[in-house]
């Protein structure tokens, strides 16, 4: 009787570890896709106004890091989170004058940027002739109160965490995130 027992406690959790095999791979699963491809991240604050709103929530895709202009990126600062676009490459002179962006003496529109005005900046600020290798020059949507490269100089690429150009958050707001 004792042996039957013993067989019958040791099926049970043969059972119980099969039944839970699914939930691991599950629980796996998510993890690893929110350590190596996409997490959500959230907007704090409206240096990107108008394009996204503060506490939105978009999906950082963290695998791209093949950059185009004006694409949007999420990287460390200071412990948090900033959110902006990449407005000059490595090897790239970036300067407004008279509220037009002009990417090596050529001017490139930005259809993306309301009626505000963006103050006269030349690269030379912030201690550089040209972009260098492996940096970017960064700004948010809302010129004038965006804590962006102007201010905390050129982001290195390491530091990117990846590009975001789909919003989860509010409802109102969800899908393609237009450049």
């Amino acid at each position: 009787m004792e042996k039957t027992e013993e067989k019958t406690e040791q099926k049970e959790k043969k059972n119980i570890i099969k039944e839970l095999i699914p939930y691991i791979v599950i629980i796996l699963i998510v993890v690893l896709l929110r350590a190596f491809i996409i997490t959500p991240v959230q907007v704090e604050g409206t240096s990107m106004y108008p394009t996204l709103k503060d506490n939105e929530i978009l999906l950082l895709k963290k695998y791209d890091h093949s950059f185009e202009r004006f694409d949007i990126v999420v990287f460390d600062y200071n412990g948090s989170r900033l959110i902006k676009r990449i407005v000059g490459f490595p090897g790239e002179y970036v300067e407004y004058k008279d509220n037009k962006l002009y990417i090596n003496g050529k001017r490139v529109k930005e259809d993306f940027i309301s009626t505000q005005k963006t103050s006269d900046f030349k690269l030379e600020e912030i201690g550089y002739d040209v972009i260098p290798d492996d940096y970017y020059f960064v700004m948010g949507d809302n010129r004038n109160n965006s804590t962006d490269s102007r201010i905390i100089g050129l982001v290195h690429k390491n530091g990117i965490a990846g590009s975001t150009n789909l919003s989860l958050f509010p409802f109102s707001e969800i899908g393609k995130i237009n450049k």
